[in-house]
């Protein structure tokens, strides 16, 4: 019988822009996260809001999938 091997937990931020009106496809990727389309003032709000998700983890010790939902709740709404 074989085992079953752990895999390392992940986790991954994903912000999809849904107000783009002027054609311009945007597109940013970065440490746990992306980032798809949205208007300029949108597109530039997520980023900020998931590189200070981040950070903010990152001055716990913790990365992205230590964090559990509420946290990164949390944290996105003192980002906001």
């Amino acid at each position: 019988m074989a085992t079953a091997r752990k895999r390392p937990k992940t986790a991954h931020m994903l912000g999809i822009g849904l107000d783009n009106h002027d054609g311009h496809i945007r597109v940013t990727q970065g440490d746990n996260f992306s980032i798809f389309d949205g208007s300029e003032e949108t597109h530039e709000r997520m980023q900020r809001a998931c590189i200070k998700v981040n950070e903010k983890l990152a001055r716990k010790g913790k990365h992205l999938a230590d964090a559990t939902r509420a946290e990164i709740h949390d944290l996105l709404a003192e980002v906001d």
